[in-house]
């Protein structure tokens, strides 16, 4: 490979970053989601310890798939690692709904209005046999 299309892959691998992560961005601060998933858990005063969270998590990770990193450590790590990222995606998802407030217009709109917990505990646990279906089946085969 000469050095221009070197160059050239370059240019066009940051241009690309450069467009996700501001759609990224821009995802989350125009609705919000930050200053409401704060305001849901109480805890406005760590405001900026979850954005640099996201931050930071979203670059490493991001280089880490880049570099092809491997860590040698036991498997049981993968428990508290997967805990962590659960929780923060789970509570990510929760703050987006709530923002534009899906769940009410969902219930309206199947006609359980008044069974709103129904409806949410059917998506929580869809949500975790399907994981769990995933996990056993397509990872360790």
């Amino acid at each position: 490979m000469t050095i221009i299309n070197s160059f050239i892959l370059i240019i066009i691998g940051l241009s690309g970053g450069l467009v996700v992560g501001s759609g990224y961005v821009a995802f989350l601060a125009v609705l919000g989601i930050i200053p409401r998933l704060t305001q849901l858990t109480k805890t406005y005063k760590f405001i900026q310890v979850y954005e640099l969270a996201i931050i930071l998590g979203t670059v490493i990770v991001g280089w880490m798939s880049l570099r092809n990193t491997v860590l040698f450590q036991s498997e049981y790590w993968l428990i508290p690692i997967g805990l962590f990222c659960g929780v923060f995606v789970g509570m990510l998802a929760a703050a987006l709904t709530e923002v534009l407030n899906v769940f009410p217009i969902l219930a309206k709109r199947v006609g359980l209005g008044d069974k709103i917990l129904i409806l949410l505990m059917a998506i929580v646990l869809g949500k975790i046999v399907g994981s769990l279906f995933h996990w056993v089946y397509f990872v360790n085969h």
